[in-house]
């Protein structure tokens, strides 16, 4: 499903033609005192109006490309149950379980959570996209996950889907509604919504009194929407501070391998706008006979489920 932009060229301007001017017979002229001539009067410039923009939705269904999803080792939906989706229903448990907590105070905002990470190549879209893909399997909830790394979207390309406007399209008022943008998949209770086009604006437009509209907007429109925001690294841009005054929750992607205690420390500084930040611990190396999820079934002679 994708929207298409036409662009309306606009209306030629109409000029009227100045009327004839005749000469006057020199023997009708009467003699009268010279005087400066009088000035020319110019009309105004016709100045064309803006073209118009005309947002075109069609309809359909994006096939999330399953294939792509496991050679980069991420969930597959309807897939067997790896040890991957195993860590994921205990991170999306947590997630839940503090969501109701927030609910009482403030039910809209209890459902968006941020996906961040102090730096690149933490792996934040990962488990993003995979937070999504644990949660979409819940049976009282629609997922959706928005693109919010403006400046190095991924979403769209990780899940094989189409290129389309997006979140930046609706801030700067190109789009009217964000709905208008939001992607159906084939995963049920799946849906994305795109970066949108790009702009040295991002984070102003963020800060913007119309985006609290919008983003507020993305969870009050339906009560079973839970809604997901993939954003840039804290430390790298600063998208992330800003979009953690609109969430309920933080999940602070932590790279086992590299992430350091100082950068994590002033990431959570910045993030100061959510009260409710939780680190999950990527790129974590399993020793032998330690635990691992994924293979309970296989001991009784049946397929992990």
């Amino acid at each position: 499903m994708l929207d298409e932009v036409a662009i309306e060229p606009a209306p030629e301007p109409q000029v009227e033609p100045a009327p004839e001017r005749h000469a006057e017979p020199a023997h009708e002229r009467h003699a009268e005192p010279a005087s400066p001539p009088a000035a020319e009067l110019v009309p105004d410039p016709v100045v064309a109006p803006a073209p118009a923009v005309r947002v075109t939705r069609t309809s359909g269904v994006v096939t999330i490309d399953r294939e792509k999803l496991a050679e980069a080792g991420m969930i597959v939906p309807g897939g067997h149950v790896t040890a991957l989706a195993e860590e994921f229903r205990l991170v999306k448990r947590q997630l839940l379980n503090t969501s109701r907590a927030i609910a009482p105070r403030d039910a809209d905002k209890a459902r968006m959570v941020l996906v961040c990470s102090a730096k690149p190549n933490d792996g934040k879209t990962f488990c993003a996209i995979n937070l999504a893909l644990s949660l979409a399997a819940e049976k009282d909830v629609e997922i959706l996950l928005v693109d919010a790394d403006f400046a190095k979207p991924d979403i769209l390309n990780q899940l094989g889907a189409p290129e389309g406007p997006g979140l930046l399209d609706v801030l700067n008022g190109n789009i009217a509604s964000a709905e208008d943008c939001i992607l159906d998949t084939d995963v049920p209770q799946l849906r994305v919504l795109p970066a949108g086009t790009r702009t040295v604006a991002d984070t102003e437009l963020l800060a913007s009194e119309r985006a609290h509209a919008i983003l507020d907007g993305l969870a009050a429109a339906n009560p079973r929407r839970i809604v997901i925001f993939d954003s840039p690294p804290v430390l790298a841009a600063s998208p992330a501070s800003v979009l953690a005054s609109h969430v309920g929750q933080v999940m602070l992607v932590v790279r086992a391998d590299k992430s350091s205690e100082s950068d994590l420390r002033e990431a959570v500084a910045l993030l100061d706008g959510c009260d409710e930040i939780q680190l999950v611990l990527n790129r974590v190396s399993f020793q032998p006979g330690g635990r691992r999820y994924g293979g309970y079934g296989a001991y009784y002679g049946e397929p992990a489920q």
